[in-house]
């Protein structure tokens, strides 16, 4: 059996996979390779975790170590995905500040690539991060915390798999909350030009959904806490309708998927993600991208990619639309930038989507956009590196932990070392 990501777009180049079941298993391993790669839950769909000769996957280490009720810390092993957690938090009075649109994720790999929920004052799953533990190159234990290691540790939590194995995470909790769901459909895109602010202000969280066919959003999905007031503006207001029955973001799908709607109040977990932990996520055979630009610049972004309308449309499924706030991690795409989000769930035609890719990356070039790094994007790579003012600085961190390269791939090679 083929060793693949979780859509099937990528055979990894190395079916030589170790599964260690303790600590000092993954120190052995470490030691032993000469070049390594950790693997997640596959669910980037690119090589960022591939590696011509090993990897490393925690699968078997998916406990949670400790819960720290004075704190306000849990502190979790690196193969936990978040469908395992919540309901541990839940069931102690805790939730995290937000949530990712697949619960099948790994907690580790969605923060060393600084995956995200949504919502005007949410930053990135990794901003959760409090402390880390990792096996560097050398095979020693290193542990960084907020507290203690300042500059260095914001440097550490967006870390690519550049510094090591993450064998354990610290993540701060905040007390559990209600979410309701309300979707509304068509929703015209110039309501956008003036307001793009408030209508994404609307609730906790908010997504747009967009075919990109004639100007129009045809889902605005709205997460409101029961206890937050919404500040912004409901879609109503601009000729958008609510939506009579439960919605699948891709219009033609069933909704049993889908995360409940219709403004039936339920658990933060049970709402914040689109999708269900125990069905299949999304369209399944896709592929992906997403492009990060400053939010000052959402709605002037957002009509550079519709005039790429009739290119764009019939290959992609739908694009979603978010907010991020700032962060100070330095590898993060939110650095020091609240940002809006242009996702793109490409269907499965390659060579079709490598072609559409420079011709986005190109029309919103005026805004600096930046890629998600575990998504697909042709960006070159002296133009990425130039918008990632802590580059040196993480190239620096890296070669402390890792002087010879073991957990560099090719794909760290080309996207943050060759000119």
């Amino acid at each position: 059996m083929k060793n693949t990501n979780w859509a099937e777009n990528l055979t990894y180049s190395t079916d030589n996979v170790h599964y260690p079941t303790t600590l000092e298993q993954v120190q052995e391993v470490v030691k032993k390779c000469s070049k390594i790669r950790t693997l997640g839950s596959r669910h980037s769909f690119n090589s960022i975790a591939d590696s011509t000769e090993n990897q490393v996957s925690l699968k078997h280490l998916n406990k949670v170590v400790s819960l720290n009720k004075v704190a306000h810390t849990v502190t979790i092993e690196g193969g936990m995905n978040y469908g395992e957690l919540a309901p541990y938090l839940q069931e102690n009075g805790y939730a995290l500040h937000n949530l990712a649109s697949l619960p099948h994720i790994s907690v580790v790999g969605a923060c060393t690539t600084a995956t995200h929920g949504s919502g005007v004052n949410s930053n990135s799953l990794a901003s959760a991060v409090a402390a880390l533990e990792f096996v560097n190159a050398a095979g020693d234990i290193i542990c960084m915390s907020k507290e203690k290691d300042g500059e260095a540790f914001k440097g550490a939590v967006v870390n690519l798999g550049a510094l090591g194995v993450v064998t354990k995470l610290t993540l701060d909790l905040q007390p559990s909350f209600n979410i309701k769901q309300l979707v509304y459909r068509n929703l015209p895109m110039q309501a956008l030009k003036d307001d793009f602010l408030a209508i994404m202000s609307g609730g906790y969280s908010v997504s747009l959904f967009t075919t990109w066919k004639n100007k129009n959003i045809n889902q605005v999905w709205i997460k409101q806490d029961e206890k937050g007031k919404s500040s912004g503006s409901t879609p109503d207001s601009y000729g958008a309708l609510p939506a009579t029955q439960h919605m699948h973001p891709l219009e033609e799908l069933s909704a049993e998927h889908a995360t409940e709607q219709m403004g039936v109040t339920g658990l933060w977990y049970e709402r914040l993600p689109h999708f269900k932990m125990g069905f299949m996520p999304s369209a399944g055979k896709e592929l992906q991208s997403e492009f990060f630009v400053p939010v000052v610049h959402a709605y002037e972004a957002m009509m550079a990619i519709e005039q790429l309308h009739e290119k764009v449309s019939p290959y992609l499924f739908v694009s979603e639309i978010r907010i991020i706030a700032s962060d100070d991690l330095w590898m993060s795409p939110f650095y020091q930038r609240a940002s809006i989000a242009f996702h793109f769930t490409w269907k499965q035609e390659w060579e079709s989507v490598k072609n559409l890719l420079p011709l986005i990356e190109k029309a919103l070039a005026p805004y600096k956009p930046l890629p998600h790094w575990g998504k697909l994007f042709t960006m070159a790579p002296p133009v990425l590196q130039g918008r990632l003012p802590k580059l040196n600085d993480f190239k620096h961190l890296v070669r402390h932990h890792d002087p010879q390269g073991k957990f560099r791939n090719s794909f760290l090679q080309e996207k943050l070392y060759d000119s």
